[in-house]
């Protein structure tokens, strides 16, 4: 890829797609979870229905509470420069009183987070005989949420936290002692899913490290190099197909674990693989990156119906391969030509972004296509509620269903749209 291409923005995507972009956020995605805060105690209600109608239950799972602080720190922000509408110091407020919230029941005090909690803070078991924290999941979200809140407020404390609970979330990533409700990872294989809520991870605390001038910025950034070196060696294959799981015994590609496809989540991770890619101007792996991008899409695309699949097959739409009896290969059954809003967020943000950065035009009708499917298919008719009817079957019909956790999450659609504002009218650089 050319420096030319590299620096060639898409002007015209910006041009038609900003307002979309802000409108979207300022008239759906806001207003929804600024009526599900808990003003009283911190933190968010999740736990909706499909339709975003009625709430279910006002327990706080915690990964919910850790990605709702990451955007409200992140809209407070926005809104001091009028990138959003609302009150900068009201969204940070109420950060604040989630981070409150989130130290003072979700901490466990052998250093890993609790992952259900009631409204009021008491610790609950998800699943029983599990005990209270059966996902790192949960760490990953809390330690994204505080390192944001702690760059955007300038709290050293919280960034000092979030620094004690990504320490120790990499310790057992590396002793295999990383449970991950609600989708086990069938023994014998390594998770993609894993690698890749790391390399999230050591991103943002890697920004506020830059943000709070913090003496371990050399420490963070080998971090986001290391994090991103492991997945561009183990699961990025020279065909461009990011392998979702690996046999750790090797050779057994004629199973469907090793043979499925998560276009989502690969779509997801390669915007965190480019941004890494770019600020370290590795040209190869930007090659890779944009080239897997491709192969994530031409697999993934539903040339019948239109949108993309939860899973697929690196050579056939429908998941095939020799099957166990895992949970995990239970739900790529079930679940493989469903429809799901983050599959579909990340891959706007992604396809806008590798359109940015090559000038391909066939990248740029990529993202016009998602942008139409999404649009078309996703959002919530009526008004008054807003966010997304979420969960969709193949047609693109809504679908009563609980996919990984009963909850509507404050996350993958407002941040790839904070994304989008962020790539279509670019400020000067945070840090």
């Amino acid at each position: 890829m050319s420096k030319a291409n590299l620096e060639t923005k898409p002007k015209d995507l910006a041009a038609t797609y900003l307002p979309k972009v802000r409108a979207a956020l300022a008239e759906s995605i806001v207003p929804f979870w600024q009526r599900a805060i808990d003003a009283e105690r911190g933190g968010v209600f999740s736990c909706w229905n499909n339709a975003g109608t009625e709430l279910a239950s006002r327990d706080k799972f915690v990964w919910s509470q850790g990605r709702f602080v990451w955007l409200w720190s992140r809209l407070a922000e926005l809104a001091k420069t009028g990138s959003v509408p609302g009150d900068a110091a009201a969204y940070l407020a109420h950060a604040r009183k989630t981070v409150a919230f989130l130290r003072q029941h979700a901490l466990l005090p052998d250093g890993r987070c609790a992952f259900l909690l009631s409204e009021t803070g008491e610790i609950k078991e998800p699943v029983a005989g599990e005990g209270p924290a059966p996902s790192i999941y949960a760490d990953c979200f809390v330690a994204m949420g505080l390192a944001e809140f702690a760059r955007v407020a300038g709290d050293r404390d919280a960034f000092e936290t979030a620094w004690q609970l990504a320490t120790n979330i990499e310790q057992r990533i590396a002793a295999g002692a990383a449970p991950t409700y609600p989708a086990p990872v069938p023994e014998g294989y390594a998770a993609h899913a894993i690698a890749m809520i790391w390399l999230n991870v050591t991103l943002v605390i890697h920004e506020a490290c830059a943000a709070l001038h913090d003496s371990r910025l050399a420490v963070a950034r080998e971090h986001t190099v290391a994090a991103a070196a492991i997945i561009f060696g183990r699961y990025v294959l020279p065909n461009g197909r990011i392998a979702e799981l690996r046999s750790l015994g090797g050779g057994e590609d004629h199973m469907l674990l090793s043979r499925h496809l998560s276009p989502g989540h690969s779509l997801e991770c390669l915007w965190m693989l480019l941004t890494v890619a770019q600020r370290e101007k590795r040209d190869e792996w930007i090659g890779r990156a944009c080239k897997a991008v491709s192969f994530a899409l031409e697999c993934g695309w539903d040339g019948e119906h239109g949108g993309l699949f939860h899973f697929t097959d690196m050579g056939f739409p429908q998941p095939v391969g020799s099957r166990g009896a895992s949970g995990y290969e239970e739900n790529v059954r079930a679940t493989w030509d469903t429809k799901l809003w983050w599959v579909h967020s990340e891959a706007l943000y992604t396809t806008a972004l590798v359109a940015k950065l090559s000038g391909d035009a066939a990248m740029r009708a990529w993202f016009e296509k998602i942008w139409d499917y999404t649009f078309r298919t996703f959002p919530q008719p009526d008004r008054a509620v807003g966010e997304w009817i979420q969960i969709r079957d193949r047609k693109g019909a809504p679908l009563d269903r609980v996919v990984a956790l009963p909850v509507k999450d404050p996350y993958h659609i407002a941040r790839n749209l904070i994304q989008l504002l962020e790539l279509f009218a670019p400020k000067a650089p945070r840090a």
